[in-house]
């Protein structure tokens, strides 16, 4: 288990995954885990979520409530491991998922596709609850869409692509946390991202972008945020810390990109980094 803090207030952000598709073995699938008092909450399951989670010191039957950003395979290849994983560990109750429209169906397809998994841990000698792998999903709609004695989340549509995606404020005792999850830039991002104590932003170089090829330049400009974007919307929000996330360097170095953040915003921001916490 994560140790007490004194305070019993205090939150703590966990950069579990700080990933993109680009498969690079420092940085696992994007997850990040808010804990309040000693309560785990995730966001994003993808690929490596559940030994990040170990690494990081969280008790992985203690996975119980998760949100989705949306359903891009680097935020939900996860998703078997976590489901099936805590529960082999000692989950012995549904996991509660939120997240946009689709997940429902993944759900029931994972879970059908790994049916022979389930009749065995159930039916053969292996002593295992008959509760743990059970989902519970809403699919949600902007607004608050959860709210317990530790946090309220409120869920907001941002733009990335065709589908419906979603970006989360998590409001905690002591600190109120935004992030992005995947998006360009979008017409309520300001008024979204005010007030918080810590912006988690995805992101990608600008002088990165220009080693892309022209179709890919296309697409990366209209369903992400540039360097000079985020700093323009940093400058404006001003929150106490900035974390990147989801960065797209393309042959850029970090050092870099905080560079080119840096020239617009003179907050403080960090380039987030797997397992570091916060």
């Amino acid at each position: 288990m994560i140790a007490k803090s004194k305070d019993k207030s205090r939150t703590k952000i966990i950069l579990l995954g700080t990933g993109t598709p680009n498969a690079e073995p420092s940085r696992s699938g994007a997850a990040i885990a808010i804990i309040v008092n000693d309560v785990p909450y995730l966001i994003d399951f993808g690929p490596g979520v559940i030994r990040r989670a170990k690494a990081a010191g969280i008790a992985i039957k203690d996975l119980e409530i998760v949100f989705l950003t949306h359903l891009h395979s680097d935020h939900t290849a996860g998703y078997p491991d976590l489901i099936f994983t805590p529960w082999v560990l000692g989950r012995d109750k549904p996991l509660s998922v939120f997240g946009p429209p689709g997940i429902e169906m993944m759900t029931e397809n994972i879970l059908k596709a790994y049916q022979e998994d389930i009749n065995e841990r159930i039916n053969g000698l292996e002593p295992i609850n008959q509760v743990g792998y059970k989902v519970e999903v809403k699919e949600i709609e902007p607004g608050i869409i959860y709210q317990d004695d530790n946090i309220k989340v409120e869920a907001f549509n941002v733009k990335h692509g065709l589908w419906i995606a979603v970006g989360y404020k998590f409001h905690t005792p002591d600190r109120t946390i935004v992030i992005s999850g995947d998006t360009a830039p979008f017409e309520k991002m300001i008024n979204v991202y005010k007030n918080c104590d810590v912006l988690i932003h995805e992101v990608y170089s600008v002088e990165g972008l220009k080693n892309r090829p022209k179709e890919w330049q296309e697409y990366h400009a209209n369903v992400h945020t540039s360097s000079h974007e985020l700093a323009e919307i940093a400058s404006i929000v001003r929150p106490k810390l900035l974390i990147l996330y989801h960065q797209l360097l393309w042959g850029v170095k970090e050092k870099e990109l905080l560079t080119e953040i840096r020239k617009e915003y003179k907050g403080k921001v960090v380039s987030g980094k797997d397992l570091e916490n916060y």
